[in-house]
């Protein structure tokens, strides 16, 4: 009978071993599936991690329309650009606000518009007032939209002039026979003739023939810059990058502010790079570049 019951004893003993044997065995294989990295829910996080960091490598293009006064500036920030998102290309078209705002109406390929004036942003952005989007133009993403910078307007003369031009209103006497200034579709010819509708002059000069037009403020900058013309109109920024004298500066009451509005486009398929680079130009780091040529930051 004893050895009955020890024999009875061992076999419970190793049916007991079997048991928790089994339950361990199930309990590592559920603890592995749970596993940071090693389980299929936490494994395909990682790799999706991995893929969305591959995806903001991926090479970007952007297009940026901009005011052909910003060029010097926006060359210097694509060049820094460069080593803050190094798979982004940056591609230029600099001209007057006007040629630009007719591109875009277009169609062409356009991710970024920076304006020289609020005039030709309203007219593609359908959230403005009806008399400055009088088509219902809806090219602009608004809630993007902001005012990056602002600048000036003035009077320059060649570098080696000797009329004593001092002020605008010198235009009507014999020290001037040509000035130059943009066409009405610029915005620097749409300051220019505002300033002499304000002095009272404009007439005076049409009637007098003075007047020679630039397609953009690159092109007026050139005919003074080679002596063609006694004297011209222009922004602060293009007579600092030129190496112009600056003889009369056009005030708030003249002309107005003059306001650079920047916006992404709806019709472009890089949403996420193009505010990106938005961003970068609110940098402290793009700021002294804007102001190193003559722009004013605004608050």
């Amino acid at each position: 009978m004893m050895k009955r019951n020890m024999f009875l004893c061992l076999a419970l003993l190793l049916t007991l071993l079997l048991t928790f044997g089994l339950l361990a065995g199930c309990g590592g294989n559920g603890a592995d599936q749970n596993t940071p990295g090693s389980g299929t829910e936490n494994g395909a996080g990682d790799i999706g991690a991995e893929n969305g960091q591959a995806a903001e490598q991926q090479p970007v293009e952007l297009s940026v329309f901009a005011a052909a006064s910003m060029t010097e500036s926006l060359n210097e920030i694509a060049e820094m650009y460069k080593t803050v998102a190094p798979n982004v290309t940056l591609v230029y078209n600099f001209d007057s606000s006007g040629t630009l705002k007719t591109q875009i109406e277009e169609g062409a390929d356009c991710d970024i518009f920076i304006s020289a004036a609020q005039k030709q942003m309203n007219q593609l952005d359908i959230t403005a007032k009806e008399e400055a989007n009088p088509d219902k133009l809806d090219f602009v993403d608004s809630a993007t939209r902001f005012n990056l910078v602002g600048n000036s307007v003035v009077m320059i003369v060649p570098e080696d002039s000797d009329k004593e031009i001092s002020d605008f209103s010198d235009v009507t006497t014999d020290k001037v026979s040509l000035i130059a200034l943009g066409n009405s579709d610029v915005p620097v010819g749409q300051y220019s003739e505002e300033i002499y509708t304000y002095l009272g002059l404009w007439e005076k000069m049409k009637e007098a023939n003075k007047i020679t037009f630039g397609s953009n403020v690159k092109e007026v900058t050139t005919q003074i810059s080679e002596g063609i013309v006694d004297c011209g109109i222009i922004y602060a920024t293009d007579a600092f990058s030129a190496g112009l004298t600056v003889v009369d500066t056009a005030t708030a009451e003249m002309c107005g502010k003059v306001i650079y509005p920047a916006a992404i486009l709806k019709g472009t398929q890089n949403k996420e790079a193009a505010q990106a680079f938005l961003d970068f130009l609110k940098t402290d780091a793009a700021a002294e570049i804007f102001k190193s040529v003559g722009f004013s930051m605004i608050d």
